[in-house]
């Protein structure tokens, strides 16, 4: 069985390369880190890959915006490419400044098909600054997202000072009849946060923490599924371990549920 080949962008402040890129090949990708000027200079072609990363950081220091630089130059001389890359069927991921960088360059939410306006924002924490912690997430259950098959409640860390969804009524109506709201911050039971704060990290209209495309292959969300490429990622792990040595919880499974959205997408490709 062939491998799916993803493409984990890199460069310019961007931070999460290593993880992204491990974390696909643990979900059973041939994963390849890419500078953004490679593609940009045309010595990497996007024509081998199947499966696309935008990743996190803090791409040219947010300086503009978070999202904003990295978006207007990709747009400018590679726009085309990326659109041809969707079209073709393929996959593409957006994670924390990925997802800003997605929906500044109008790859999301792709609304009527326009894959080149921009219909939503993610903004500035209600709270005022910079979050880094654990979040409770629910997934719309008819969502047709590809990275998400499977899922019903999940736990990921965030760290982002921009991560605010907003967009006017209209859209937004949009994004819920045709269940491209993939993902909403919840309570510890599954439960709607309904903005209240911590569970709800951002002041997110509706609770909003990641959405996709209507075709439900490409997805951005703000929480970081690579980061938790491991058991021992998750803050409660020690007491984890030692309830299973004890017989009061079963071991868990062979991939985590961070890992299961990339391996989604390998399946997906795949089956």
């Amino acid at each position: 069985m062939t491998r799916p080949k993803a493409l984990v962008l890199t460069g310019y402040g961007l931070n999460c390369d290593m993880e992204t890129a491990y974390a696909f090949e643990q979900a059973g990708a041939e994963a390849q880190r890419v500078h953004i000027n490679a593609l940009i200079d045309g010595s990497v072609s996007l024509d081998p890959f199947q499966i696309m990363a935008f990743i996190g950081g803090f791409s040219w220091g947010d300086d503009h915006g978070a999202g904003v630089v990295q978006a207007v130059r990709m747009k400018t001389k590679i726009g085309d490419r990326l659109l041809r890359f969707i079209e073709q069927g393929n996959l593409v991921i957006g994670i924390c400044n990925g997802f800003q960088c997605l929906v500044n360059l109008g790859l999301l939410p792709g609304l009527d098909g326009d894959y080149t306006r921009r219909s939503v924002a993610l903004t500035y924490n209600d709270c005022g600054n910079f979050r880094d912690d654990w979040v409770f997430l629910a997934k719309e259950k008819q969502s047709p997202c590809v990275f998400t098959k499977g899922i019903d409640r999940i736990e990921l860390p965030i760290r982002h000072g921009e991560g605010k969804f907003f967009t006017d009524p209209h859209t937004f109506s949009q994004l819920q009849a045709q269940r491209q709201i993939v993902l909403r911050y919840a309570l510890p039971d599954g439960g709607a946060a309904k903005g209240a704060f911590p569970f709800n990290p951002n002041g997110s209209l509706d609770d909003v923490a990641g959405i996709c495309d209507p075709t439900g292959r490409v997805f951005g969300l703000m929480p970081h599924p690579e980061a938790y490429n491991h058991w021992t990622n998750h803050p409660d792990w020690t007491r984890l371990k030692e309830e299973i040595q004890r017989g009061k919880s079963a071991p868990p499974e062979d991939v985590t549920p961070g890992v299961r959205m990339f391996k989604n997408a390998v399946d997906y490709l795949v089956g």
